[in-house]
């Protein structure tokens, strides 16, 4: 067992959350969730120049990127959540059917109970208290085991909850996959974990021996088509900074861009001036993270090295001195090289010449069904034709990125890329059971309770005509 964390300690604010969770539905209401989120809020605040030291420590990452993907989405996330809040608690109606008639029905939200969240090394303050808050505003306690992989930001959002929450709400608990295991073996009421396909795999299995809801939020292979009728300048910048944000260790970056060959040339020379002026010095300069280890380094240094023994041609960047490697831009891929079948997750860009849109479509659709899928066009019939034949979690037309930022929009997989929905209310109702009431205030129905003769047979003759 990792450090000082045991089983039993485990066990125990596990079972603490359990028996106050049955206690909570009566007590934990809108202005006790409202309380909580609030908290939050100024614990985030408090602990922003700490919360900026860790990142640096971790990975380097610079600080107005760290304010930016990191501290900025929770409080967005906050702030809207407590917006809509009173809103989404409230049950919501549903008129009555022909055999309902006389009843009134409706739907309430009830919290799921104990929930774990596993949040990922590579967003981890922002994939860890974002879905925080939609579990809190659906009145539920978590347990929080982030990632290992990032130590110093893992030790500051501990210390953030722990000022903030009593461990019968919100705990923390640190570790590595022996902590996990542990934690999996528990019986929670939802699971919502961020990471790779694989651990997806594995997390879900855990969970289907305690019959737990879960929501996976995973990745894939990402594609990016500029077409030829694309703004090309702005299709540039905007794939520039979704793929080498983060040093491009994003679940929804470009992991791979197709462009039509009479665009090809021109987009190459915009994407390398981009990537000047934004990373001028190459892999030291101050304006990209850094790989998160030395092994994450190796992997994608492998990679290179892989599809350069293979043919493929390096046009901009390359270089890697330790853990930080340049934004690179290669072209020349063939099946046979690894970095054409694994997710990237590193400041990498294949580029990929195209005639035809449909054999895009048909390459992109044998793939598993990636997290999102970026395509920029002026042609609305060629940007609809893509969207229709192909299938992500989420799309952006002529950006990249950014609808993770929506608080009106779902985020989430599809299959290999993820199960369900988070962000605003879609995380609500993630960490939420709806509950279907039915009120009987004059049902006609006893008058078809058997024996089934009569009258009974007659009024169910009757309904078959209208309802068969």
């Amino acid at each position: 067992m990792d450090g000082a964390v045991t089983s039993d300690a485990i066990s125990a604010v596990f079972a603490a959350q359990c028996v106050k969770a049955a206690e909570r539905r009566l007590t934990f209401g809108y202005a006790e969730r409202r309380a909580a989120l609030e908290k939050l809020t100024e614990a985030v605040r408090r602990y922003e120049p700490e919360i900026l030291a860790a990142f640096a420590a971790d990975f380097g990452k610079p600080e107005a990127e760290v304010v930016f993907t990191e501290i900025l989405p929770v409080t967005q996330e906050i702030r809207h959540t407590l917006k809509h809040l009173r809103r989404w608690m409230r049950p919501s109606r549903v008129s009555s059917s022909l055999p309902t008639f006389g009843t009134s029905a409706q739907v309430m939200a009830q919290p799921r109970g104990v929930c774990l969240i596993i949040s990922p090394w590579n967003y981890p303050l922002n994939l860890c208290l974002g879905p925080l808050v939609s579990c809190l505003a659906a009145g539920n306690s978590a347990m929080l085991k982030p990632s290992e992989m990032t130590p110093a930001v893992s030790a500051v959002i501990a210390r953030l909850i722990a000022e903030t929450f009593p461990p019968d709400l919100v705990t923390v608990v640190e570790g590595g996959k022996d902590v996990s295991a542990v934690l999996l073996a528990l019986p929670f009421d939802h699971i919502f974990f961020t990471g790779s396909p694989a651990v997806g795999r594995i997390v879900m299995e855990a969970a289907a021996k305690n019959l737990a809801s879960v929501t996976l939020e995973l990745g894939g292979k990402s594609p990016v088509i500029v077409g030829p009728d694309a703004d090309i300048e702005q299709a540039a910048k905007w794939i520039a900074f979704g793929k080498f944000v983060n040093a491009g260790q994003t679940c929804i970056a470009p992991d791979y861009l197709f462009v039509h060959a009479s665009m090809k040339e021109r987009l190459l020379a915009l994407l390398r001036e981009r990537i000047a002026k934004a990373y001028g010095d190459g892999a030291q300069s101050p304006h990209l993270a850094r790989i998160v280890n030395d092994h994450h380094a190796r992997r994608l240094s492998g990679l290179l090295d892989d599809a350069k023994a293979k043919g493929a041609r390096v046009v901009s960047g390359g270089e890697a001195e330790a853990r930080a490697m340049a934004p690179t831009l290669i072209e020349a891929i063939t099946p046979e090289m690894e970095i054409g079948r694994e997710e990237i997750f590193g400041p990498i860009l294949p580029i990929i010449a195209f005639d035809d849109i449909e054999q895009v479509i048909t390459q992109i659709n044998a793939r598993p069904k990636p997290l999102s899928l970026y395509v920029f066009d002026r042609n609305n019939a060629f940007v609809e034709r893509v969207l229709a034949a192909t299938t992500s979690g989420g799309a952006g037309v002529n950006l990249t990125m950014l609808h993770f930022t929506h608080p009106d929009l779902p985020f989430g997989g599809v299959n290999n890329s993820g199960i369900g929905m988070a962000h605003g209310l879609y995380g609500f109702l993630a960490f939420s059971h709806q509950r279907a009431v039915l009120r009987n205030r004059f049902s006609l129905v006893p008058l078809v309770f058997p024996p089934y003769e009569g009258r009974a047979k007659r009024l169910i003759d009757l309904a078959k005509r209208f309802l068969g």
